[in-house]
């Protein structure tokens, strides 16, 4: 059977990063440092999310002068429902591996 879009174990800490701060807005340093995932695997996954409709991503002037903006992400209606989803699907194995280390 082949696996759900959106449920790598990577894709799964991301949407439960985000739907943990949800309906704040996250930088992506924040998810990075909240998920371990190095950006080489973070960003193709927000920009995956974002292209798909599950993650709003808009620029954000920094507040330190002469520093460029930043992106910030923030799960859509539609990516609250998907990480909901993608968590409840995920807890059983979680438990059960839990339970066995």
């Amino acid at each position: 059977m082949p696996r759900l879009p959106n449920s790598s174990p990577h894709s799964l800490a991301v949407l439960g990063s985000l739907l943990q701060t949800y309906p704040a807005h996250t930088y992506g340093y924040d998810l990075s440092k909240a998920t371990d995932l190095k950006s080489g695997t973070l960003y193709p996954i927000l920009q995956r999310l974002h292209e798909q409709g599950y993650l709003d991503a808009q620029w954000e002037d920094s507040p330190h002068p002469g520093k460029p903006p930043r992106h910030i992400y923030r799960l859509t209606e539609t990516g609250l429902t998907l990480a909901r989803e993608r968590r409840e699907r995920s807890t059983p194995a979680r438990s059960l591996k839990g339970a066995l280390t």
